[in-house]
């Protein structure tokens, strides 16, 4: 690792470390976590939905990067907020800045870092790093359809591959789509009332549709192989 990625990978870790030490003082992932610090934006919503969703998208973009949150969590909270409809594109929206600022902390920080462990993983290797013909959005879709590693790490792992920004912003929409609506539309049924059977019948079905395009995405791009990264 030369002098200037050493004082790049170093101004980020410091951020790391002033963001992790902020939040335990002043407790940001207990308040994105815990359902009942949602009374507070459930009002907003009602009162000044343009603040709550800038209030929603800011938290979820912070969570992806810097918290590590799981996205799903996110998805499910998009639901009980905004519904079904707004809460998916509230969360696809939210995400993918998060996704791609991750990306470009990623190519400009963590290069030197990520790439030796993604390398250890025989798939990721072979997916990423290969010299095959294989196209970038096929790469992505496998990558955000079938669970190779987890999701926020991906995000950090293509901002050191030779993706575009623009290519990889874009199919990351895409791709994430199926899934956060199945997340948002099933959350958005627990708080629908007399049709929250509705919202449950549509999130199984899409969840369904997923697993099983997932399934053969798997058996088509990556065999029968189980090699994940932890």
């Amino acid at each position: 690792m030369n002098k200037n990625n050493i004082i790049k990978t170093s101004i980020f870790i410091a951020i790391i470390i002033l963001v992790i030490l902020l939040n335990n003082h002043y407790g940001w992932s207990d308040y994105i976590s815990d359902t009942k610090n949602l009374d507070f934006i459930k009002q907003m919503v009602t009162e000044n939905i343009l603040l709550a969703l800038s209030i929603y998208m800011i938290l979820t973009i912070v969570g992806c990067v810097v918290l590590a949150i799981p996205g799903v969590t996110f998805a499910v909270f998009a639901g009980i907020l905004f519904g079904p409809v707004l809460g998916i594109f509230a969360c696809l929206i939210a995400t993918t800045l998060g996704a791609a600022m991750a990306f470009l902390v990623g190519r400009f920080f963590l290069k030197d870092m990520i790439k030796p462990m993604l390398e250890k993983n025989k798939i990721l290797k072979k997916l990423l790093f290969s010299d095959n013909e294989k196209s970038d959005l096929i790469i992505l879709m496998i990558t955000r359809m079938v669970p190779i590693f987890p999701y926020n790490l991906q995000n950090f792992a293509y901002g050191i591959t030779d993706i575009g920004f623009w290519k990889y912003t874009i199919y990351t929409f895409v791709f994430m789509f199926p899934g956060v609506s199945f997340f948002t539309i099933g959350s958005a049924g627990l708080t629908a009332g007399d049709n929250k059977w509705k919202y449950f019948i549509i999130a199984g079905v899409l969840a369904i549709v997923v697993t099983l395009a997932g399934i053969l995405i798997q058996r088509k791009y990556l065999g029968d192989s189980k090699e994940v990264i932890e």
